[in-house]
This record gives structure tokens, sequence and C-alpha cells, in this order.
């Protein structure tokens, strides 16, 4: 039997399903989870104004989803590691199934 989860693990876990809850953060975060992009890509990819795209890579970057890297003048962001890209992708797949009836993996 596994052990439960310690109290920081669950509200790590609901902060960054907090930050999943929005479709913005979610669209960057799937942008995200191919490479490292700039807020002028970013901003073009999800359709949202560059000043709420800036907000919201901020607010990833404090869940801890995010990292920058420096480029010169330019800031890069990619999604902070495997667990939160398959996150991604595995939410994306559940929204999926449950949209086109497919049925659920055991």
């Amino acid at each position: 039997m596994q052990q439960p989860p310690s109290g920081a693990q669950v509200e790590a876990a609901v902060t960054a399903l907090r930050m999943l809850a929005d479709p913005t953060r979610l669209r960057l975060l799937w942008e995200l989870s191919d490479g490292e992009h700039d807020v002028t890509t970013l901003t073009a990819a999800v359709g949202a104004a560059r000043p709420a795209v800036s907000q919201h890579l901020g607010k990833l970057l404090l869940a801890g989803l995010v990292i920058t890297r420096r480029d010169g003048r330019r800031v890069l962001y990619r999604a902070r590691g495997g667990h939160v890209r398959r996150l991604v992708a595995e939410v994306l797949h559940a929204a999926d199934h449950h949209l086109s009836g497919k049925p659920d993996h055991d």
C-alpha cells in the first residue's frame, strides 16, 4: 500500500492543478512542452495580448511549472521537466477521450 501524500505534496499538486485550470496557461504549457519559446512567439501561438502572456508566465514560473533561460536580451521559457509535460499531455488526452467518447485506458 502506498503512503498517503504529505500536506506539502497535496498543496503543491493543488497549486499546479489550479494553474492548469486557466485556458491561456494550459495553452502556454502545451506550447512550452515541445521546447523553449520567448514571449513574442508564445503571444502569437496562444492568441493573447503580450501583457497577459507575461503575467501568466510569471504565475507559472512562481508555481514551478516553467523555467527560464536568458539568451542575450531574450528570456526563453520551457516546461519544467517530464512530469509537467506529461501532466499537460494527460489532461488534454483525458479531455479528448471525454469529448469524443473514446474509452478510457486502464
